[in-house]
């Protein structure tokens, strides 16, 4: 554990500069029912051998529909599988097919891992890349950033990328064959712009900072309104307009904020708790219940009653749209308190996205939050010891 550790330490790009350089959008977006039809002649302006990176599962569908696309462009296509996660030996892999096929572009095909995975590769290889959601789950088409992973699932460190994908093709019709899970953890990773922007950045003056801020808070209405109708109409019109704050509204945040307005604590709970739930949730879900978890620290810790009113809030919102409220909901019911200090431990490490909140968190009282999410809006917790007992009852 202390090697990873100290890798995510040393190899975290996300570090503070006075050079303040945005990185904001995709150099163009095409979105849509039945686009992925145009895909192949706006790939050609970027290249004739594209390298497709996706999962089996999403390769299956690219080799049946997305390669015959291409083949109208004379574009000579390979398929190459990216693997589990966004890890290092897959990007190594990656780098030998595409050097293999002569690639000149490459198209990730799939969800947040694939298309970290297809723009990390694309840099790496000094290429042109293409993004083509499969899901609403995150905003990783949009966004200049590669998360990397373990092998077994556990965030190592994020990298910060030169520029946005050359190009996003956003197909409705596309989105739509996704299991309605993975809209419903992006609405999670989305909303978490507001509650974490608002913290880190909301006192700042900079224009385009309070661009992005009240940009978040926009993203939180439109989910906090339109989520529930929309995952009961896939493919209506209030469902896209759903699916395009998950993906591209929220990577518009991070692009004009920079990464002081992308992640605080719920992205940093994300972290720590993949260290100990491997693949058996997925980010946004992570994500929303670190969302809590930050508000159940202001409370705590500021006393704040605004942000006990927002947990309350987004507690009854959790339970209309089914995102995760406690551990025992990400499938860590039987956690023991050695697994919670590791995922608390890494949460906070020195260059933690955790830091950027207004007051220190020591390990022991982000144990507490992390499993007292549901506590009424009553509880007052002022004590910083967690006993063994106390997290067997909340998880539990």
């Amino acid at each position: 554990m202390s090697d990873q550790l100290s890798t995510q330490t040393s190899l975290s790009t996300q570090t503070s500069s006075a050079l303040f350089t945005l990185i904001v959008a995709p150099a163009k977006v095409i979105r849509g029912s039945g686009v992925l039809a145009a895909a192949a002649v706006e790939i050609a302006c970027l290249g004739s051998r594209p390298l497709i990176v996706g999962g089996e599962s999403t390769l299956a569908i690219s080799r049946k529909n997305l390669q015959s696309i291409l083949e109208t462009q004379q574009l000579h296509s390979a398929l190459a599988s990216y693997g589990a996660d966004c890890c290092e030996a897959s990007l190594k892999s990656l780098q030998k097919k595409a050097k293999e096929h002569k690639a000149d572009v490459i198209v990730g095909v799939g969800g947040g891992k694939t298309l970290d995975t297809a723009k990390l590769l694309a840099q790496q290889l000094q290429l042109s890349v293409v993004t083509i959601p499969t899901s609403g789950a995150t905003c990783a088409a949009w966004s200049a950033l590669s998360n990397v992973y373990s092998e077994d699932g556990a965030f190592l460190y994020d990298v910060g990328l030169s520029r946005c994908p050359d190009l996003l093709i956003l197909d409705y019709d596309l989105i739509k064959t996704a299991p309605q899970r993975t809209l419903v953890a992006g609405i999670g990773d989305a909303i978490a712009k507001w509650y974490e922007a608002s913290v880190s950045s909301g006192h700042l003056q900079d224009t385009l900072i309070i661009a992005a801020v009240q940009q978040a808070r926009v993203l939180r209405d439109i989910l906090l309104q339109k989520s529930a109708p929309a995952l009961k109409e896939p493919g209506s019109k209030v469902w896209q307009e759903v699916v395009d704050a998950t993906v591209l509204l929220a990577g518009v945040v991070g692009g004009l904020g920079g990464a002081q307005c992308r992640t605080v604590a719920a992205h940093a709970v994300h972290n720590g708790l993949t260290h100990i739930s491997g693949h058996g949730s997925i980010h946004g879900e992570k994500v929303a219940f670190g969302i809590l978890v930050q508000l159940r620290l202001e409370e705590m810790l500021q006393g704040n009653q605004l942000a006990a009113s927002a947990r309350q809030q987004l507690l009854k919102f959790y339970t209309e749209i089914g995102l995760p409220q406690k551990l025992n909901d990400l499938g860590l019911g039987n956690i023991t308190l050695g697994e919670l200090q590791t995922a608390a431990d890494i949460a906070l490490v020195p260059n933690s996205d955790i830091h950027r909140l207004p007051f220190k968190v020591a390990p022991e009282q982000l144990m507490a939050a992390m499993v007292s999410t549901t506590a009424p809006i009553d509880s007052r917790d002022t004590t910083n010891r967690v006993s063994p007992k106390g997290i067997s009852d909340e998880v539990l």
